[in-house]
Order: C-alpha cells, then sequence, then structure tokens
C-alpha cells in the first residue's frame, strides 16, 4: 500500500484536513523534477555539490537560483502544512486536557459523596498542566451493556440514591473510553505526521538530489510544539492518568485489565472507522477504474421467485460451460479408442481443456476437478496395464503423483523470489544496473528488457514486470506526452519478460512442467546452457524490432537517468544472497550430489527452512504463496497421469507418430513448437504446457532416433515466447494496464500486434534453429 493510502487509512476521519497533505506535497515534488529536466536536460549536481552544509541562509543545493527558488518554494509548502498542523494539535491538546481535568474533577465528587464527604481521590489537579478555558466537547458514546463493577448488585428502584450513583458511574465510565480513544488518537496524529515528513522529503531528496531532509527535520519538524519529546511524554502521562482512572471505576484497581479493556475499546473503534475509510478508498478506486467505461447492462429474466438479473458475460460463460458438459457428456457415450477408460480419459482431457481455455472459472479450480473425475469415472489402471484401479487405489496413485518433487521445487523458487522482494535485494540490483545504463533511449531500452529478463529468471515472470515497471515511473514521469519512448519502453519489458520466463527451471509454472515430463530431469546448469543464448539472441532481435518501429531517439534524444540505490547492504541482505546462491549452486550440480538429496526438490527445501526458520520470511509470506499456480501445476500433474496410466496417452502418441512418419526430430519441432505458439497466445501458457507437453514426451520417445527431451524443453521454451495478444501471458497484461498521469494508457491492442506476433515468430525462429543445436549439443 502507498504511503498516501496509508496515511488516510490510519488517520481519523474527522481530523483528516488537518494531517500533512502528503498526495500533494508529492504532485510538487514530481512537478519540480519535470521543471528540472525540462529546464537542464538530464544534468544533474554533482557530488562535490553536496558537501556544502544547507543553511537558513544559503541554497540548499548551489546548483543555480532556480534550484535555490525550487527548494524554497517546497520548504514554504512544508511550513504552511507544519504550521497548520500545530495549531490544531495545540487546540486540540487544550480541548482534551481540559475535559482531562473535569473529567477527574467528577470523579473526585463521586468517591466524596460515596465516602460521606471524604475525598480519596488519588489524582489531584496539581499533578496536571494547567489547561486554558475552552468549551467543553460533546463525549462520544459507546455500547451500555457493561455494567459498571463499582455498583453494587443491590441496586433496586427503591433507592434512587444508589441510582443516582450507578448513572453518575456509567456516564464517567463512558467518558473515560471516550477519553483515552481520544488521547491515543492525539498520540497517532503525532506520530503519523512525523512520518509524513520524514517520507515526502526522503522522496524530494531522493527525486531533486537534494539535502534537505536532515536540515528540515533537525530545524523545524523537531522542535515544533507537537513533536517536542516533553510534549510526547505529557500526552503519554494523560493517557496513563485516563487508564487508572478507569481501573478505578471499573476493574477494581486492576491496571493490567483496565489497560486491556480500554485497548479492545480502541481497536473496535479504529476497525470500525478503517472499515469505512476502506470503503471510502474502494469506492474511489472503482470510480477511477470505470472512467470512460460503459456499464453492462444486465439482461431481466422474470422468475416465479423474482426478477434475476444476468450480464453479458454471465451469459456467454454459461453457454460455454453448457456446450463444454454436453461435449463432455458425448464423448463418454462415443467409443473412439475401443476401452473405456481411454474414451473416459479423453473426455476428461477435452473437457478440462475447454473449461482452461474459456476460463468458465478459476483455472486452479478446473485442476482440483481433475483428480475428482480421475478417481470417479476411474480411468487409471494398474502398473501393469491389465486391470483398471478401484477407487481407493486410484486415490492413493493420483494424490501420490500430485505432489511431486517439482511442487517442492515451486515452492523453493517462490521463497527465493519473496526473500529477493521482501529485503529489496531485487529492486537494488535492478536499479544499480540501470543506474549505468545512461540517458540515449536505444540503450536504456536494451538494458531495461535485459533486466526483466534477468528478474524474471529469479523472482518469476509474473512478478519481474511490477518491479520493472515500478523503476522506470521517473523516466515515464517526464517523458513528453508525445514521446513514442514511453509505449516502446513498456512492451519492451513486457516482451522481455516473457522470454524470461524460459530462463531458468523456476521462472514459470510452464519449466515446471517441462521438468516433470522429462527423464531424467535437465540440471540447472544444462537448462542455462540451452535458455540463457535464447533470451540474449531473442532480446536482441525484439529490440532491434522496436527501434525500427518506433524510433524512439527521433522525439527523445534524451530521457532522465535512473539513480542507483543508497542504502548499505545489510546483514540480512547477505545472508539472503548467500543463501540463494548456495541453493542455486546445488541445483545445478544436483545430478552430482544425486546419491546425497535425490532429487531438486530435496534441495528447495533449504531456502524454505533458511528464510521461514530465522523468520525472515512469515506465516503471511507463506500464505501469500502463489497458491493457484500451485494448485494447477498439481491438477496438471495428475491430468498427465492420468492420461499415461489408462493407455491414452500411448494411443494418441501412435497416432500422431503416423502423422509425422518420415520428419526429422527438427521437422517435429516446428511443427509442435507452431502448435503451441498458436495455443498460448489465446489460452494460458502454463495450460498449453499441461495440455500438450505430455503428448510431445511421448512422440518423442516413439521416434526412430529417441529426442523426447528435445522435444520438450523446446515446447516448454515455446510456451514462454507466445506473446502476441495483450492476454498472453501476465507481463502483456500488466503492460495494458499502464497508464499516464491523464488517465490514458500506453498500449493498445494494436501495440501488440505490430509487436508482439513478430516477436513470437523471431523467437520461434530461434527455439527451432540455435535451441535446436544447443539441445542437440548436450545430447538432448
Amino acid at each position: 500500500m502507498k504511503f498516501s493510502h496509508q496515511l488516510q487509512f490510519n488517520a481519523v476521519p474527522d481530523w483528516a484536513e488537518y494531517y500533512l497533505p502528503y498526495s500533494n506535497l508529492k504532485k510538487l515534488v514530481y512537478s519540480t523534477e519535470r521543471d528540472r529536466v525540462t529546464a537542464y536536460g538530464t544534468h544533474r549536481p554533482s557530488e562535490d555539490d553536496y558537501e556544502r552544509g544547507p543553511s537558513e541562509r544559503t541554497a540548499l543545493i548551489p546548483e543555480s537560483d532556480s534550484v535555490e527558488r525550487e527548494n524554497s518554494r517546497f520548504i514554504a509548502a512544508l511550513d504552511q502544512s507544519l504550521d497548520k498542523i500545530v495549531k490544531f494539535y495545540t487546540k486540540k491538546e487544550q480541548e482534551l486536557y481540559k475535559e482531562s481535568d473535569e473529567l477527574l474533577h467528577d470523579l473526585d465528587k463521586l468517591q466524596s459523596e460515596g465516602n460521606g464527604g471524604g475525598s480519596s481521590n488519588d489524582y489531584s489537579e496539581e499533578h496536571l498542566h494547567a489547561s486554558s478555558n475552552f468549551p467543553r466537547r460533546e463525549s462520544t458514546t459507546f455500547d451500555d451493556d457493561l455494567p459498571p463493577n463499582i455498583i453494587s448488585q443491590n441496586v433496586t428502584e427503591s433507592d434512587p440514591q444508589l441510582l443516582s450513583a450507578s448513572h453518575d458511574t456509567t456516564e464517567l465510565r463512558k467518558r473515560t473510553i471516550d477519553m483515552f480513544v481520544l488521547l491515543s488518537e492525539l498520540k497517532s496524529f503525532v506520530a503519523l505526521n512525523q512520518t509524513a515528513f520524514s517520507k515526502i522529503l526522503k522522496k524530494y531528496d531522493k527525486i531533486t538530489h537534494s539535502n534537505l531532509k536532515r536540515y528540515y527535520v533537525l530545524n523545524h519538524v523537531s522542535p515544533a510544539y507537537p513533536f517536542k519529546s516533553t510534549t510526547k511524554q505529557h500526552l503519554n502521562e494523560r493517557i496513563q492518568r485516563t487508564e487508572r482512572v478507569y481501573a478505578t471505576l471499573v476493574t477494581d484497581g486492576d491496571l493490567d485489565l483496565a489497560i486491556t479493556d480500554l485497548k479492545t475499546h480502541l481497536r473496535e473503534r479504529i476497525v470500525w472507522e478503517r472499515n469505512m475509510v476502506w470503503r471510502d478508498m474502494i469506492g474511489q478506486e472503482r470510480k477511477v477504474q470505470t472512467v470512460g467505461v460503459g456499464e453492462a447492462k444486465p439482461i431481466s429474466l422474470r422468475t416465479p421467485c423474482g426478477t434475476l438479473h444476468i450480464d453479458r458475460d454471465q451469459i456467454i460463460q454459461g453457454l460455454f460451460l453448457a456446450i463444454s458438459l454436453a461435449v463432455f457428456a458425448l464423448l463418454l457415450k462415443v467409443d473412439l479408442f475401443g476401452q473405456a477408460e481411454q474414451n473416459r480419459c479423453f473426455a476428461i482431457l477435452v473437457f478440462t481443456s475447454m473449461l482452461w481455455a474459456g476460463e468458465v472459472m478459476p483455472l486452479f479450480v478446473t485442476a482440483l476437478l481433475v483428480p475428482f473425475l480421475i478417481v470417479v469415472l476411474r480411468v487409471m489402471r494398474s502398473e501393469d496395464g491389465t486391470e483398471r484401479l478401484s477407487a481407493p487405489d486410484a486415490t492413493k496413485r493420483v494424490f501420490a503423483s500430485m505432489f511431486s518433487p517439482v511442487i517442492m521445487l515451486l515452492l523453493g523458487g517462490f521463497a527465493i523470489a519473496g526473500a529477493l522482494s521482501k529485503f529489496g535485494i531485487a529492486k537494488s540490483m535492478a536499479t544499480f544496473v540501470l543506474s549505468k545504463a545512461g540517458t540515449r533511449p536505444n540503450r536504456v531500452l536494451l538494458v531495461n528488457m535485459f533486466v526483466a529478463t534477468i528478474a524474471s529468471m529469479w523472482i518469476s515472470n509474473v512478478a519481474a514486470p511490477v518491479l520493472c515497471f515500478s523503476l522506470i515511473q521517473p523516466i515515464l514521469r517526464t517523458l513528453p506526452v508525445d514521446s513514442t519512448f514511453a509505449p516502446c519502453l513498456i512492451i519492451g519489458i513486457a516482451l522481455s519478460s516473457n522470454l524470461g520466463g524460459m530462463a531458468s527451471p523456476i521462472s514459470s509454472p510452464q519449466n515446471v512442467v517441462a521438468i516433470q515430463n522429462m527423464s531424467p530431469p535437465p540440471s540447472w546448469g544444462e537448462w542455462f546452457f540451452a535458455a540463457l543464448p535464447l533470451c540474449i539472441v531473442g532480446n536482441i532481435i525484439i529490440w532491434l524490432w522496436l527501434l525500427w518501429n518506433y524510433n524512439p531517439e527521433k522525439h527523445t534524444p534524451q530521457i532522465h537517468a535512473i539513480r542507483a540505490s543508497s542504502d548499505p547492504v545489510t546483514l540480512t541482505q547477505l545472508y539472503v544472497v548467500t543463501v540463494t546462491i548456495v541453493t542455486i549452486v546445488l541445483w545445478c550440480l544436483a545430478h552430482t550430489y544425486e546419491g546425497t538429496f535425490g532429487d531438486m526438490g530435496v534441495i528447495a527445501i533449504i531456502p524454505l527452512i533458511a528464510f521461514f526458520g530465522p523468520g525472515l520470511l512469515t506465516k503471511d509470506d507463506f500464505n501469500n504463496f502463489l497458491w493457484n499456480v500451485i494448485m494447477l501445476a498439481m491438477g496438471g500433474i495428475a491430468l498427465g497421469k492420468a492420461v499415461e496410466s489408462s493407455g491414452l496417452l500411448q494411443t494418441i502418441a501412435v497416432h500422431i507418430e503416423e502423422m509425422v512418419t518420415g520428419m526429422s526430430a527438427f521437422e517435429i519441432l516446428f511443427v509442435f513448437s507452431s502448435l503451441v505458439l498458436v495455443m498460448a497466445t489465446f489460452i494460458s501458457h502454463t495450460v498449453a504446457a499441461l495440455i500438450v507437453l505430455p503428448i510431445v514426451a511421448e512422440v518423442g520417445a516413439r521416434l526412430d532416433d529417441p529426442r523426447p527431451r528435445l522435444l520438450v524443453m523446446g515446447t516448454a521454451f515455446m510456451c514462454s515466447s507466445a506473446m502476441g495478444l495483450p492476454v498472453s501471458g501476465f507481463p502483456n497484461m500488466n503492460a495494458i494496464s499502464q497508464e499516464n498521469e491523464l488517465g490514458q494508457p500506453y498500449l493498445s491492442t494494436k501495440d501488440f500486434l505490430v509487436n508482439g506476433v513478430p516477436s513470437s515468430v523471431f523467437t520461434m525462429l530461434c527455439v527451432t534453429t540455435l535451441g535446436y543445436g544447443l539441445m542437440s549439443l548436450m545430447g538432448f
């Protein structure tokens, strides 16, 4: 969540206008950045400029009068906000302290009456700060369902004196709870604003290469009344006194119980307020997202139970589901292969493929349907193929195959990706490389594309484009509205992230599916030997095509340079990098240590233990793994196992083998690559791999010169290379959603047709030529 949203989410709604206007100040920072780029191009102050210490009489960065004016303008905006915060806090503090004094006075009066005129008040007003004469604020009421413990259980209507005391104590309890909540919110008000000043000054220094934060915090924020240590201390004392009052009224002097009870009330208030703020934020976000988009017109159907409203998408999905079910039922009745197991398995294969292709339901839900159908329809045979397995035996076989070492490899990859992202390692490495790219658009484009590909190797080609798009925001903000470099850069990152999906065994789920269908599975070194040259050559070809198509330097000779992160390397980051490198080295040498580890999936346990054991990654991080991808992969493995066990895979392979009789492995690779390229363009890359790769492996094994590993790896590469449409993979979906500050998208479907389709064809030619040669050299 952005800090501007965090500020809004944690702010007291009634005080919203008195917080630091973080979003407005951020816009001022970006405006200053744009003005500097317009005035000076890409020139930036040197390191010597920062050595001169700032003062109130001199410019913070003595670059020019213009820079001094920019700093003065930003400081003036900060001063205005700070003055507003100080005035509000002073007024609110006086109001609350005044009411706190009245609360203690009323408690003293109640206790004096209860003791026959003697005072037992331990909270003398001489220990409190002097308070101004402000009007008393109406207190907010809470639920009345908790009777105060101080009231006797023998209170009856016949005793008006005790009834009056009961009413007074209940009212005091309400006021005490309200006072605790308001004082706590005032404390949060100070903390949030102090953090906001630090955040916005840090952003200003980073974007404008200034050194304003330390100066302004020391000379303006810290000396301000709300942020003084004595002010905070007095506020904490008031909160503690309120806790003791509540202990006297409700918990018979038990201070710990009183604090727990008060915090419960505070938490309930915050949850209620956040719920309201969250609804407002979601509503605003939905309004922004639906600007210019026509509302779907639902179709109203009258039924005996009332009117049913159905939109167009629901109708299409319902029709597709009905067609899929009809095809499924028809295939169950038709005898195509002469054996019941193969007929039923073929029906499951077609049915699930149609559901995956049409996305009638979430992909992982369809994957969960696979083991259910396999067991219920009894499509699996025994190991020797002589008899159909019973439902209990089939269940054991199916679930044993679903959680395979490949799934552990996927989990290990998620753990590495999570650690690299959480501790900023991936971002620091990317910004360091991008800072060396210079200011020429052609070079910046190429470097960004390679950064996206390399990032996809380790944090998946789902997270890599998100990271890269965030890194190029400083470039996009400073480009002219009509610059062709913005769409060129965004689509370049998307296409190179797709290519990165083939770079390592853990960069995409289709690679995991490929390893599952290769016997023996390739080592990491073998995978890199074939994949990395394809990624390098593919990126260069796509880069040349984009330069020819967009010619970015014609409209934008120079761009804003990206600054490398200056944060120091921590021991935690060193630990994460060490564990990652050790794991990757062991993966590369998996065949060497097969007698020790058995499989790469066992090695994948190392990062899981190393990161989750010390608490670097938490339970929440584990829950945030892409479990839908894992379920999809497990469903695909189960489907492949059923197709193999039923004998359907062998039958299909025989028919395809007859069609490709006389073809060489090279020609067969070209045929399958073309088929997968078309399929993966319209449906999920992973789904295409789940459907095609088991068949490819069986066909390759039946050749006169068996080449199953070559065909499987080459076809898996092609699954990542399908990038002709906006829906062809997550990087493309993310790219087409990028918009400028006016809400206009950078890319359209035409951009993908003009650039994505040729890039897919170029990559296919690379895989079927260069890739074929590299895999042949390895003996695949």
